[in-house]
């Protein structure tokens, strides 16, 4: 029986999907999507040398590639979230497909350093809307209580297209060339996004939303306003920010730097263990999204054990008496890092029940926002004190444990409090679910 098969006779609440075959093909075009998005994002990772070489810049030009594309993905999030609430997943993705792959295409013609800055520019803006607009189509498609597989599962697919990247177009960019490849990846775009118009669809029959007419003066304000104010979009917002970066920054930038010119290992092994990283999330994605899925209790135990076994490992590795920590233990380090993105899928768990369905995209885009706005901090951090130290990657990567902090910090203050709004809700729920059961008998 697959995971988010319906047919088992449990309550639904009021207005709840009925999921099905169709919901998993629909949904699956959406992940599709977003995989392709992030072979488009990644792309850039295993083409830093070519690029350096390509467009004639410095290490510090090179990672200001690296750092916009953060910030722009950030900067993106709450809109996203406001224009899927408002315009419907099929249209946004669209439009985001459109400036991955015009951003992609730019990237592989470009011959300037501002012409690749500004392409990355536009890729990011196009990345920055898929996601988001996926979380909205299973929560269209699917039962409420299949949120966290829903969510876990398209990272799943977003950390494969992370694979495809390290390991696909590094060997096609080594033989076809620069323009080649990137074009080849571009051309992906265009076919998913052939595949958007002729069958994505916003909802099953029967399941539309409420007709949005025109808004009044502060409408996206208020939107805005009530999904930040609710509990768990904040508490989903620290959760994301607090566990996602760690992985984030180190397969970004930091993580290969790290591991030769830190540790002294070959870029061959370096290369294996970042590699390690994605396969680490994969599974774990899988192995967290059934236990929230079956014991939604376990949410807040996820989230802060991750951070605390992350935390655990970095201080161990850094404060490592030799000057070059052991394989074995840069390995587990590695695999550690592999639960960010699966604990960072926890914070949608939050924001989700908090939020009515209309809002659910405005939520999530507060709550994507987090782990990103922690990476750019993170990132820019390492390289400023890599800079005043004299590459000490020691004190650098201690910037981690300040950003861990401050995040834990803001979830224990707001995790009772968005525990007895959840439970609010949920009661709510039930009672207009039995009212409703009632009226139609």
């Amino acid at each position: 029986m697959s995971a988010l098969d319906t047919s088992r006779s449990r309550p639904r609440l009021p207005g709840d999907p009925p999921g099905g075959a169709r919901a998993c093909a629909v949904w699956g075009l959406g992940v599709f999507v977003y995989f392709i998005a992030v072979v488009h994002r990644s792309s850039l990772g295993v083409a830093g040398i070519d690029a350096a070489t390509r467009f004639h810049i410095s290490a510090s030009e090179l990672s200001t590639f690296s750092i916009l594309q953060v910030l722009v993905y950030a900067g993106m999030q709450i809109p996203v979230g406001m224009l899927v609430d408002r315009f419907g997943t099929k249209k946004v993705l669209t439009a985001g497909v459109i400036l991955l792959t015009v951003g992609q295409l730019g990237f592989a013609l470009s011959h300037s350093y501002a012409m690749a800055l500004g392409s990355r520019a536009v890729l990011g803006c196009g990345d920055a809307m898929t996601f988001i607009s996926v979380l909205r189509l299973g929560s269209r498609w699917f039962p409420a209580r299949h949120g966290p597989l829903i969510a876990q599962g398209a990272a799943l697919f977003g950390m494969a297209g992370n694979l495809v990247s390290t390991i696909a177009l590094s060997r096609l960019l080594h033989s076809a060339g620069w323009t080649p490849t990137f074009v080849g990846t571009a051309l992906g775009g265009a076919l998913v996004l052939v595949l958007i118009v002729l069958f994505m669809k916003d909802h099953p029959e029967g399941f539309e939303p409420l007709p949005v007419g025109p808004r009044p003066r502060g409408a996206v304000r208020r939107q805005l306003t009530d999904a930040w104010r609710e509990p768990g979009t904040r508490l989903g917002l620290w959760v994301h920010f607090t566990t996602q970066f760690s992985a984030m920054v180190f397969l970004l930038l930091w993580g290969m730097p790290f591991l030769v010119e830190g540790q002294g290992l070959p870029r061959g092994t370096a290369g294996s263990l970042l590699t390690l990283v994605v396969l680490s999330n994969m599974v774990l994605g899988m192995v967290f999204g059934q236990i929230i899925a079956r014991h939604h209790g376990a949410r807040m135990p996820l989230a802060l054990g991750t951070v605390t076994v992350t935390a655990a490992s970095w201080a161990v590795v850094l404060a490592w008496p030799s000057a070059h920590a052991p394989l074995w233990l840069l390995a587990t380090l590695c695999v550690v890092l592999g639960a960010s993105g699966p604990a960072s899928m926890i914070g949608f768990d939050f924001a989700r029940p908090a939020n009515p369905p209309e809002r659910f995209g405005t939520a999530s885009g507060i709550v994507n926002m987090g782990g990103f706005t922690a990476s750019m901090i993170v990132l820019l951090a390492v390289g400023v004190l890599l800079d005043a130290t004299g590459d000490d990657f020691t004190v650098a990567l201690s910037s981690v444990f300040v950003v861990q902090a401050v995040g834990v910090s803001q979830i224990l203050r707001l995790r009772g409090r968005a525990a007895r709004r959840e439970r609010e809700t949920i009661t709510v729920s039930r009672v207009e679910a039995v009212h409703t059961a009632e009226a139609r008998a």
